[in-house]
């Protein structure tokens, strides 16, 4: 015979054994299955079973009857399943195991050595809002407009802290500011018996409290800007939470226009206060009845506001990480790697003294060739040309990408950071952009399109490295004589050559690359001539990105 379990895994656990026909839950003496919660109705839900298996259906109770947490009017039950009777929890079983048997189904196995007093499911302890209030609530006689099912004010005190708890969950996960002012007010009015209520922040260029969402009562119509300036403004500039029985009697607010315009009577405003600064204003009021609202009231609706005020608080931080987060994207799509990692780690780029490696290259007879092209033809060419030499080679290797000058890149390395091996990776960034050309050209031949060359130039020595322009406009840049010269062997290099200075040669931990010395040759600018090394890279094997870093 199949059975239930109430309260299951707990010490207190009862089994009670279903039987053939109807079974029915509830608190009176006359149902099958009695237990005394104030959260089951008299006559809850009853079970039906027959041979094909168990019908569970609703009583039209006043919490609803839950399997697995979804609400239903009728369903069949399958062993192993949660059902909840209002905020009473039991599980459905076929059989009940033999002794030894584990009764959690899949868990085949339990830790020995763990000593367990009691084991809890969240289920368990889950109460809804709905659970707690009376929907039905018209009588004032009590003197609050809390929906609140009992009349006891120990009970009520559990009842509104499990509300507010409740209230928590429901304003914890992140959503656009304007939704969730909105469902803060439904909360509000769910739980609260007033006629209408507004949420109103500070704007943060005006200064000025704005109105950003409201809600009324059905039947009754939020005329605009229907809450009382002076009261809002008041608990905005006093940050205290205030209750008036009759507003339209209130000297305080004798000379308020929109009190005596609107007919507000009884009203409560209480300041959104995450922190010590006061964000915005929670407003509701009664356009019918005086003396409606009671302490109580005043001081769960301030308790309210401070859940709300924290959950505003953190949606716009969320918004805000969010921008930040696609800025920073923008950011580090505009600027290298390393520039982007320095300005997060500093704000700012301090212009240091430094030692660099610059790689200037160039492509070989660039200005003839786009000549002969379609300007559209060339940026498409040069937008793959450089996505290759800079995504694949350049940041691989840890180099920072610092200009393109037409046709012609410079990347520098060892700035803004620097590494002891910062030459070599140089230098073995411009062996893989040669062999990324050949690669590169293939690909063009195949697709019928012209074929190029570059040609390479490296120089090791001191710059000024870091923002050069204004605050506003962000240029790292490295500025000496070191990245001029590298220009400068650029253009003395031929077409598919690498050219490295003397102070690179000398910089170089790995002095067997195939080097030639090449004759003593003049540059514009220099006095004294310069030593130069022509680089065989093609007797270097082409490196897999995969192992760029090695």
């Amino acid at each position: 015979m199949p059975y239930l379990i109430y309260d299951p895994d707990a010490p207190d656990e009862k089994i009670y054994e279903l039987r053939l026909g109807i079974n029915t839950i509830g608190r009176e003496n006359d149902n099958s299955i009695v237990v005394i919660h104030g959260y089951l109705s008299r006559h809850h839900a009853e079970i039906s079973i027959n041979r094909q298996g168990a019908i569970l259906t609703d009583l039209d109770s006043l919490n609803g009857t839950f399997v697995n947490e979804f609400k239903i009017n009728q369903c069949e039950l399958k062993h192993g399943d949660l059902v909840r009777f209002g905020s009473v929890f039991f599980k459905f079983v076929e059989a009940i195991p033999h002794q030894g048997q584990n009764t959690l189904g899949d868990k085949q196995h339990q830790d020995t050595d763990i000593s367990i007093v009691k084991q809890v499911a969240p289920e368990q302890t889950r109460v809804t809002i709905q659970d707690l209030l009376d929907h039905d609530k018209t009588d004032q006689a009590d003197k609050s407009v809390l929906k609140l099912r009992h009349k006891d004010s120990h009970q009520r005190a559990v009842d509104k802290l499990q509300i507010l708890l409740e209230v928590s969950k429901q304003l914890s996960s992140p959503e656009d500011p304007d939704q969730l002012l909105q469902k803060i007010l439904d909360l509000l009015l769910e739980i609260m018996q007033v006629d209408r209520a507004a949420i109103l922040m500070v704007d943060e260029t005006s200064g000025e409290l704005e109105e950003k969402a409201v809600k009324s009562r059905l039947g009754i119509k939020a005329e605009d800007q229907f809450y009382s300036t002076k009261i809002t403004n008041f608990v905005r500039q006093q940050g205290n939470a205030i209750l008036t029985d009759d507003a339209c009697l209130d000297k305080l607010f004798e000379d308020s226009v929109s009190i005596l315009k609107q007919g507000i009577h009884a009203a409560m405003c209480v300041p959104l206060k995450p922190r010590e600064e006061v964000i915005g204003v929670l407003y509701v009021d009664n356009l019918s009845l005086t003396d409606v609202y009671s302490d109580e009231d005043l001081e769960f609706l301030t308790c309210l506001a401070n859940q709300a005020a924290i959950a505003i608080e953190n949606s716009r931080l969320y918004k805000k990480m969010q921008s930040e987060a696609i800025m920073r994207a923008k950011l580090e799509r505009f600027f290298p790697a390393p520039v982007s990692r320095k300005l997060r780690e500093e704000g700012n780029l301090e212009i240091v003294d430094t030692e660099v490696t610059a790689l200037f290259a160039d492509i070989s007879n660039f200005t003839k060739m786009s000549s002969q092209m379609e300007p559209r033809q060339v940026i498409e060419m040069l937008n793959e040309y450089f996505q290759i030499m800079v995504e694949e080679i350049v940041f691989p290797y840890e180099g920072t990408l610092e200009k393109y000058i037409g046709d012609a890149l410079l990347a520098v390395w060892g700035a803004p950071y620097q590494k002891p091996n910062d030459v070599d990776r140089a230098v073995r960034a411009a062996i893989q952009m040669q062999w990324a050309v050949y690669r590169l050209n293939r690909n063009w031949v195949k697709q019928r399109k012209r074929p190029i060359q570059i040609h390479i130039g490296l120089n090791t020595g001191k710059v000024a490295a870091g923002n050069i322009g204004s605050d506003q406009l962000i240029q790292y840049a490295t500025i000496g004589d070191t990245t001029n010269v590298s220009s400068r062997i650029c253009s003395l290099a031929k077409a598919g050559e690498i050219l490295i200075s003397q102070s690179t040669f000398e910089k170089l931990n790995n002095r067997n690359l195939p080097l030639e010395k090449m004759p003593p040759v003049r540059v514009k600018g220099k006095t004294q001539p310069l030593q130069l090394y022509r680089l065989f890279w093609n007797k270097f094997p082409p490196i897999a990105s995969s192992r760029l870093k090695d």
